[in-house]
């Protein structure tokens, strides 16, 4: 089960990383952009390192500051989360 939420984990912050990326083109292009509501519910389900990772390598939504404090506390989460799933061997979610 461990094994599944950590590979959850990460296909969704590779996700969120991949469309940060791709928002961030698509602005700089003025093409059709991500809604923000995609970008946050990624984040907010599994994908909050990606996504704060992306915003910082691309640059992208850095200006906005529910962005920067929300990407950043979800990233501090998972990490907290990952940390906790590899360290406790007795770990049960719900």
């Amino acid at each position: 089960m461990v094994n599944v939420i950590l590979i959850f984990i990460l296909l969704m912050s590779v996700s969120a990383f991949v469309l940060m990326g791709y928002d961030k083109s698509q602005a700089k292009k003025r093409g059709q952009r991500i809604s923000e509501k995609t970008l946050w519910t990624f984040a907010i389900f599994g994908g909050g390192i990606g996504a704060y990772l992306g915003m910082q390598l691309f640059r992208h939504k850095t200006l906005h500051t529910s962005f920067r404090v929300g990407f950043l506390m979800l990233l501090i989460v998972y990490v907290f989360l990952i940390v906790w799933l590899l360290t406790d061997n007795s770990a049960v979610i719900f």
